[in-house]
Formats: C-alpha cells, structure tokens, sequence
C-alpha cells in the first residue's frame, strides 16, 4: 500500500468534486429564479435549446463553462461568459452550438461573451464544423458598451469570421425566436 498515492488520490477526489459543486452553480446561470422565469413563460436555457437540439445518445461537450468566473462581480457575475458553447451532433454531423444565457442579464453581451463567440468561431474554422447561433440576447451589456469594441480584434471580428466561413463553405444557421431586438437583427452570421 503507498500512502502517498492514497493522500493523492484522495486529493484529487476532492478537487474533482470541488469543480463538480462549481460546475452545478455555473449551470445555474443568472440563478434559480431566473431559471423558473423562462420556463414559467414556456421558455428553456440555454442549455437545455442546446440539449434539445443536439442528437440525445451521441456525446457532446461544453466548452469554456467557466469562462467569466469571477469577472463582472460588481454587476453580478456573468456565469460561462453569459454563452453557452457546446460540441455535439446534430442528425449524425458534428456542429458547433452557441445559445445566449438568457438568464444572464437577459442574453446582454460583455466583453468576455464576445471573445467567447470567437473562439466557437475559430474552432468552427479550424475543424471545419458547421456552428449554430441560438440567439436570445438583450445586445450589448450597456454599462460595459465602451469595452466592446467593433474592431477587427474583438466583436468586429465576428462579423470577418462569418465571412471566412462562407468562404469555406461552412454551414452557419441563426434561427430566431419570437421577441428579436434591433440590435440582434444585426447580429453577424
């Protein structure tokens, strides 16, 4: 018997059950509350249009869940960067999911939701995998507006990625819901 790799092992245990109880809380986005506001109004999160969407026996898997940890407290959080991202299959083919936190300050963008987006947006490109946009977003988080700049290095660069992905053929496809915003009409694809 090692006593050290027990001592190990056992840390290890707890550190993987540590981030289980964090990815529960991370999976709440905007909390409870807000949770049971969707659904009450016949609504699901964003996980759950992501889930729902996806083939239901092939494995999938989130990206950047804890994208935002501890970011924006003064505001109250923005849990997995206010976007959920998964990879999954859809009818057999492999697809990049990104579906807006709706509750999460009813879907706004901060900037780490942007740099989030882009990076579903280079992983498309780089694997050459169609990506879907699950759009319920309020549009831009209005007291950190100034930090989302459309430049060629942050939310304008979205709109270039769409354009290299039409270039490559990629599949894109943005359906929308029944409340659309100005701001998200606009949303690039």
């Amino acid at each position: 018997m090692d006593l050290n790799f027990n001592k190990n092992e056992d840390h290890n245990k707890l550190l993987l059950s540590d981030l289980h109880h964090k990815f529960a809380k991370v999976k709440l986005g905007g909390g409870e509350k807000r949770i049971q506001k969707l659904h009450s109004e016949g609504k699901m999160t964003a996980r759950e249009r992501i889930d729902y969407l996806l083939d239901t026996k092939a494995k999938s898997i989130e990206i950047g869940a804890f994208v935002g940890d501890g970011m924006y407290e003064t505001f109250g959080g923005c849990p997995s960067g206010g976007v959920v991202v998964k990879i999954g299959y859809i009818k057999g083919k492999q697809c990049i999911v990104v579906a807006n936190d709706a509750t999460v300050k009813a879907g706004a963008w901060f900037p780490i939701t942007a740099k989030k987006n882009l990076r579903a947006q280079e992983i498309a490109m780089e694997n050459r995998i169609p990506i879907i946009y699950l759009v319920d977003s309020a549009g831009v988080f209005l007291p950190l507006q100034d930090e989302i700049f459309p430049d060629k290095e942050h939310f304008g660069r979205i709109f270039r990625n769409n354009a290299i992905m039409s270039s490559m053929e990629l599949p894109k496809f943005r359906p929308l819901w029944e409340v659309v915003l100005p701001e998200v009409l606009i949303c690039p694809l």
